[in-house]
């Protein structure tokens, strides 16, 4: 089958509510002679949802959006991975819309998305706002950290749509005792990043409350082998698609690599923010823990660049006005952790710097893959110091990139210069005693973070210390700023670019000549010589073998930028295979694992057995059993022994009291605590802590009075009272007499008007109304007041200037 490339697609034409442009919209859509397909128009879609589509700015779907769309609105469970920024969200909301299509309030909610953080839950609501515009739907957004009374409210004006995270909508679920029998389609956005956070029971909980004929769709950008194992456990026969073989970055995303030493981490990112990078742009610097983020913004503050933070722990409605002020360009940088690495869409992002380098590759493009999304381009800087060597070298074998130190356009360091001139200013900011406290603290959990990261291979190590980093050239990005301790002009132009170039180049020059200067004469320097004349041969050996390797690796180099290099396997196959019986994906690569196999046992080295049946110990296998100093006796095992026909895996084993382990932190036998102890038993077996039922939905309901009005429901119906009317008391003349025919009706009925069934946005006017009515008499009540006094001084002026006048007309 031919590819087609997006370009040659057509493009979907503009909308406008005039009827006139819908006609000639409908018209040009029905004819198949106007426009080839292959936009959102040849997918069968209601013509409010193209609006909607039309009016977002989609005019060509993405590769992910035209393999998955078709599958989804087929009823298909389906399992997608791509590359970030591919357009992921509208895959699952724009099948969602079709599906759901009209309001329908008697079931209550018929869609479930659950994402793994607040932010991208806020950001899938605001997208559903603007796709969605057209469609009357009603949609949620249940957030931990939020006011639950607020959240009950919402969950009983029975919504279409709910957006939430795992941890608050399960407690939701289990205070209110939801029965989710009608939702009938699931998203789980960013599927790894749910079971990363550890929220795999969560997740299962809430699919045991689910109907049996829900549609499951998971995106996610890279496949552990825990989603694999939920794909096969529930969903009914899911298909896969995978998009992301070819490449996994973004192609108008450019990557830089920053070399410094340890104490310049942050002298660095000033200069990249003072020199490089505009105040215009948008930049999001990433550090390793919640401290950096008080100290870099710190940092920024005092010198002036306007920024704002985001981390776990800040409080759920700061996060959200400075996500907020970030998005809306009130300041131009944005220091935040991990927790904004996964999701987050800001459509105007230039530049990502990583402060501190990530541990694992696939972190690394989930947070360089916030900007350079839908066809942009954008910038990553990478700052790396000795500790991030072995990391650097992992990174670009998981994204198959060539290593070479002499690519100055993408891999250097800073110039001295400006290290020199920027360093005294950053560290003085560092004394300030505002930050003492900070700066001890940051220092503690970096190397938490160091201890905490996952380690590098071997291989990586071991290549590491065959590589000169010191002999860094200055990155390219460099060359145009201009150091202002040799001149306070500007140099502009290509000849100004060169001039600096290669006065930049000499300086380098002359610190690698530094750095290899060996003293001639000093008394290490005849030692050594002497030593070294001694085992001429074995250095000479030893050269010409790194001459070879390097010479090698000059030519698997060559070899790599002519032909290509061909992606390593990530996922295992035989899970895949094992989980979904359609995979959609690009050609299959050559399996290599039976050479690996075969080359391994070549290598195995020879284990030395014996003869256990000959073989005679220095003592006997139970002496300590004998001795008394098992920790347990063949006696205690026989008396705690019991024959059980229930599943060892599950948590129905029966605790015993008096059992106890050892505690290696304690050094002692600990009992053994019941597993069950504080938790509550789910519908689907699960044991849970007891936090998830508080009462606090009882007390809401007696609070709101919701039962009360739901009892009433059936003397809601106005048919039944006018039933008891007669035809003057049906038709009266004015308008009091109806009011009162309805008033007299109700009491006949024996319900009274205060006590109708009322939905609870009407319950909620209510009460604003009589919020209002008590403001309003208050103010009228204070306002008469005034006036009577004012007009009491009025009286008492106009009697004083009476008596002043009688007593002169006296005289």
């Amino acid at each position: 089958m031919a590819k087609v490339r997006v370009d040659d697609l057509p493009g979907f034409p503009s909308l406008d509510s005039g009827d006139r442009e819908n006609n000639n919209l409908l018209k040009s859509t029905t004819s198949a002679k106007a426009k080839k397909s292959g936009g959102f128009q040849s997918m069968g879609l209601s013509f409010e949802l193209l609006k909607g589509i039309t009016k977002r700015g989609y005019k060509v779907p993405t590769p992910i959006q035209r393999k998955t769309i078709p599958l989804i609105l087929e009823g298909r469970d389906v399992v997608a991975m791509a590359k970030t920024g591919s357009g992921k969200s509208a895959c699952f909301l724009i099948p969602m819309f079709e599906r759901l299509k009209f309001r329908d309030p008697t079931k209550g909610a018929r869609a479930l998305i659950l994402s793994p953080t607040r932010e991208l839950a806020v950001q899938t609501y605001k997208f559903i706002k603007e796709l969605g515009k057209f469609l009357e739907l009603k949609t949620i957004l249940v957030l931990g950290g939020d006011s639950m009374d607020s959240q009950f409210s919402a969950i009983h004006t029975c919504p279409d749509i709910i957006v939430a995270t795992p941890g608050r909508f399960l407690h939701l679920c289990i205070e209110m005792d939801l029965k989710l029998t009608a939702i009938e389609y699931v998203v789980f956005d960013e599927a790894d990043r749910l079971f990363e956070m550890g929220f795999g029971q969560q997740l299962n909980e809430i699919l045991h409350r689910l109907s049996a004929s829900k549609q499951v769709v998971m995106f996610s950008a890279t496949l552990p082998k825990l989603l694999v194992d939920f794909a096969r456990a529930g969903l009914s026969d899911p298909v896969l698609i995978r998009l992301d073989v070819e490449s996994k970055l973004p192609e108008g995303l450019s990557l830089k690599f920053i070399y410094c030493r340890p104490d310049d981490r942050y002298t660095t990112l000033v200069i990249l923010l003072k020199y490089v990078i505009s105040q215009q742009a948008q930049t999001v610097v990433f550090v390793g823990t919640q401290h950096h983020v008080e100290l870099v913004s710190y940092i920024l503050t005092e010198y002036g660049i306007s920024n704002t933070s985001v981390y776990s722990s800040l409080d759920p409605s700061a996060r959200k006005i400075n996500t907020a002020k970030f998005v809306n360009k009130k300041v131009s940088v944005l220091v935040v952790t991990d927790v904004a690495a996964r999701g987050i869409d800001i459509p105007s992002l230039d530049f990502v710097i990583n402060l501190h380098f990530p541990g694992k590759p696939k972190l690394f493009v989930h947070r360089v893959g916030r900007c350079a999304r839908a066809g942009r381009t954008g910038t990553a800087y990478s700052i790396f110091s000795t500790d991030d060597l072995a990391h650097l070298l992992d990174l670009h074998l998981f994204l198959n990139r060539f290593f070479d130190i002499n690519d100055s356009d993408s891999i250097g360091s800073v110039p001295q210069d400006l290290l020199e001139e920027e360093h005294s200013t950053v560290t003085e900011i560092k004394k300030h005693h505002n930050i003492s406290g900070v700066l001890r603290t940051s220092e503690n959990a970096y190397k938490k973070y160091l201890s905490s990261r996952p380690v590098a291979s071997t291989d990586s190590n071991a290549r590491v210390k065959k590589i000169k980093f010191y002999s860094l050239k200055p990155l390219e990005v460099f060359c145009n700023v201009t150091s202002k301790l040799n001149t306070d002009v500007p140099l502009n132009g290509e000849e100004g670019t060169e001039d600096m170039r290669k006065s930049q180049e000499e300086k380098h020059d002359l610190l690698l000549k530094m750095h290899n200067y060996k003293p001639q004469n000093s008394a290490p320097f005849v030692v050594m010589k002497e030593k070294r004349s001694q085992h001429t041969d074995i250095i000479k050996k030893y050269r010409t073998k790194m001459e070879e390797l390097d010479k090698e690796e000059e030519l698997k180099r060559v070899e790599s930028k002519r032909e290509g290099v061909t992606p390593a396997q990530e996922a295992n196959e035989f899970d895949i295979s094992a989980a979904f019986n359609k995979v959609v994906a690009p050609k299959k690569r050559q399996n290599t694992d039976h050479l690996y196999k075969e080359a391994k046992s070549k290598k195995q080295r020879k284990v030395c057995t014996r003869d256990t049946e000959n073989y005679i110990p220095y003592e006997s296998a139970d002496k300590h059993t004998e001795d008394g100093l098992a920790i347990n006796s063949f006696e205690r095992q026989a008396m705690n022994a019991e024959f059980s026909v229930i599943d060892r895996d599950t948590n129905e084993v029966r605790h015993k009291a008096g059992l106890k382990k050892w505690d290696r932190i304690k050094k002692k036998m600990v009992a053994v605590q019941d597993p069950r102890a504080g938790k509550i038993r789910t519908e689907s077996g699960a044991w849970i802590p007891c936090s998830f039922k508080t009462g606090r939905y009882n007390e809401w309901k007696e609070k709101s009075k919701i039962e009360e009005q739901l009892a009433k429901e059936t003397a809601s119906d106005d048919d039944t009272h006018f039933k008891q009317l007669s035809h003057e008391q049906r038709y009266p003349v004015s308008r009091h007499a109806r009011h009162n025919a309805k008033v007299e009706a109700k009491k006949q009925a024996g319900v009274s008007g205060s006590k109708e069934l009322r939905a609870p946005e009407q319950i909620v006017k209510s009460r604003m109304r009589l919020e209002f009515i008590k403001k309003r008499n208050a103010e009228n009540a204070t306002r008469k007041v005034e006036n009577r006094k004012r007009s009491m001084r009025k009286y008492q002026r106009v009697q004083l200037a009476a008596k002043s006048g009688k007593g002169k007309k006296t005289k």
